[in-house]
């Protein structure tokens, strides 16, 4: 069974910062790629409207947000590109500390 989740991030307000972020995701990084199929999500898409991202992840039963943290912590490529893509990024408002993506809460379907 198919799990979506919906997450959101800000990024900075500059233009030059927002047209090399979006760059770097028309190829991300193999490693990158790997992570994010390895821990079991199977479909994922960004959309942006000025400096706010939207995320949709869909995922098989295996994946867990825990397992996906712990297994990011322990690789150097993905930590790599996750200090590289905060240049870009800041958080929302209401994110925790250190916070990047935040869940967001479904509260309408049709």
């Amino acid at each position: 069974m198919a799990n979506r989740y919906c997450l959101t991030l800000d990024l900075v307000d500059d233009a030059g910062l927002i047209a090399e972020y979006e760059k770097y995701h028309e190829a991300i990084w193999p490693e990158i790629r790997q992570s994010i199929v390895g821990s079991g999500i199977t479909n994922m898409e960004i959309y942006r409207f000025d400096v706010r991202l939207f995320m949709i992840m869909e995922t098989n039963d295996s994946f867990s947000f825990e397992a996906k943290a712990a297994a990011d912590t322990a690789n150097a490529k993905v930590q790599e590109w996750e200090t590289l893509m905060w240049k870009y990024q800041q958080p929302v408002k209401g994110a925790l500390k250190g916070e990047k993506w935040v869940l967001m809460d479904k509260i309408f379907a049709l």
